[in-house]
């Protein structure tokens, strides 16, 4: 089973629930759960595992086109057929060049080039490494390359190494509601949507739950530091008829232990309770 981890906005504590339900779901279900990080831009779950194991890693690439001049006879036809302005050709300069943070490697323009003129090329896209940690079933980090805006491109291959043996791989997705969110989701058996009682963490929640119900995905909420702001993300919750998972309470200890990096050390019990009643409830959807 494929659980989504997402959130509308950044610093709801996506990063931080994620970890945990791997943590506490891994002590439920005997290690049978793998963590993939699809937030390919900052992937930051690794660094709460201290004695994590790199095992393997591998860059990865996608195939773009090359234009060969001296075959190119500027007839602009790859032009027209690319959807997303990734070539300009300018005949009287016999100029031609393809804009590789545009390209989406969709492969119009070879077909459209009757000339042999569009190679195929090999760009760096990112890095996929996988880490065993003492717990768990480990962990699969995509790495997108500085400067790539082809996030999703990415996440697709990240994706494809699910251990498809394991009971449960939770999917951490970035954060928003954009093409990588929506393709990190799209294979999910269920979302949970982390937030926090705010007026921000309200707002953008709106704007997730629009997007999953149009994309027909089940889905769940938790919301982070219970205790802050106001009630109004509960209110809605309820008028929406959308399943309230479980309250994290706000702790500035748990606060301090995460900018230390040490997520698992001397969690506070009321911490802990509302995670074992996170999972309670998730056993009845995993099972």
């Amino acid at each position: 089973m494929q659980i989504a981890i997402a959130s509308g906005k950044g610093g709801t504590g996506k990063t931080t629930v994620s970890v945990n339900l791997y943590y506490f779901l891994s002590e439920k279900y005997n290690n049978r759960v793998q963590l993939i990080d699809c937030d390919v831009e900052e992937p930051n779950d690794i660094l709460f595992f201290s004695k994590a194991k790199k095992e393997a890693e591998k860059e990865v690439f996608t195939i773009v086109p090359e234009i060969d001049k001296e075959k190119c006879t500027y007839c602009k036809k790859c032009v027209e057929w690319c959807e997303f302005n990734a070539i300009s050709i300018v005949k009287k300069l016999e100029f031609a060049e393809v804009n590789y943070e545009l390209c989406h490697s969709c492969g119009a323009c070879f077909e459209a080039c009757s000339f042999n003129a569009v190679k195929q090329i090999q760009n760096p896209l990112g890095s996929i490494s996988d880490y065993q940690t003492n717990f768990g079933a480990g962990i699969v980090e995509g790495r997108l390359e500085i400067g790539s805006a082809m996030q999703t491109a990415l996440i697709k291959k990240v994706k494809k190494h699910a251990d498809l043996e394991q009971q449960i791989t939770l999917l951490d997705a970035p954060p928003g509601t954009s093409c990588p969110v929506v393709e990190t989701v799209a294979t999910a058996n269920y979302i949970i949507l982390v937030t926090e009682p705010t007026p921000f963490g309200l707002h953008d929640l709106k704007i997730t739950v629009e997007l999953l119900n149009e994309i027909h995905k089940s889905f769940g909420a938790i919301v982070n530091k219970a205790g802050l702001g106001n009630n109004a993300i509960y209110q809605f919750l309820e008028e929406n008829n959308i399943t309230l998972l479980g309250k994290i309470p706000f702790s500035k200890a748990y606060a301090r232990n995460y900018s230390l990096g040490e997520l698992f050390e001397n969690i506070p019990e009321e911490v802990e309770t509302a995670y074992h009643a996170i999972i309670e409830k998730l056993a009845t959807i995993i099972d």
